[in-house]
């Protein structure tokens, strides 16, 4: 392979890089605008999440076309090859991560007429759900394996966010009637962003992949500390 081919060839996969933060930028853009929409009551900023979806979608056909041309014609091995694996995987959680953004915004909509009234709880699950979507994309462009295991450690705290919020939202429905159809919108919200930092932990564990070669999407974060010999740096 001449001088000239391998640096095109690297051009390329800087481009394919830079494109797949480009989107989780605006996928990260998407979530807070959709939250904000919600706790401000803003229905024009929660069209714009809607309406501004389809560049998310237009950056996914990009990418996807990008890493069938390199696959084709470089043939990629070893790290390329996982580089490109890991893009792929991360596109799609991304591309789905754009979709829970969307369906927030959606639901703000919907509770124009009855606004939600509790959203100390969902304030709370978006704060950690940006927070993880963040450092995910942070750790796919450094490549930062201590940061993906963090996020894989987090994971749990989300889970019982949204247990808790469960939990509330049942009793206010109990408690009063008229709070069932809110209940109702807020239980979906704080669905959408469990699924969010769950699609944060999915990056994750691709970028570690993609670093080490060690597939760890179905082990918890003691074991995959072991199997990576790396340890969670204490916050």
């Amino acid at each position: 392979m001449s001088e000239h081919t391998i640096k095109r060839y690297e051009d390329e996969l800087n481009l394919l890089k830079q494109k797949v933060i480009a989107m989780g930028g605006l996928v990260e853009k998407a979530v807070r605008r959709s939250m904000k929409s919600l706790l401000e009551l803003d229905a024009k900023r929660a069209r714009k999440v809607i309406e501004r979806d389809s560049a998310i979608n237009t950056l996914e056909l990009q990418i996807d076309e990008m890493t069938r041309k390199i696959l084709a014609l470089r043939q990629p091995a070893a790290g390329d090859l996982r580089f490109i694996m890991t893009t792929i995987k991360i596109v799609t959680d991304l591309e789905r991560t754009g979709d829970m953004a969307e369906a927030i915004a959606e639901t703000m909509l919907q509770s124009e007429d009855h606004p939600l009234t509790h959203l100390a709880s969902l304030q709370a699950m978006a704060e950690k759900a940006i927070s993880q979507l963040k450092d995910a994309l942070d750790c796919f462009a450094r490549g930062d394996l201590h940061l993906a295991l963090s996020i894989i450690q987090k994971d749990g705290a989300m889970d019982l966010m949204f247990k808790s919020l469960q939990r509330e939202t049942l009793t206010y429905m109990m408690e009063d009637h008229r709070e069932i159809s809110t209940g109702l919108l807020a239980y979906s919200i704080g669905k959408n962003l469990e699924r969010i930092g769950d699609h944060a932990v999915n990056i994750a564990e691709m970028v570690i992949y993609m670093v080490s070669s060690h597939d760890v999407r179905h082990l918890n974060h003691e074991a995959a500390s072991k199997l990576l010999n790396l340890q969670t740096p204490t916050e």
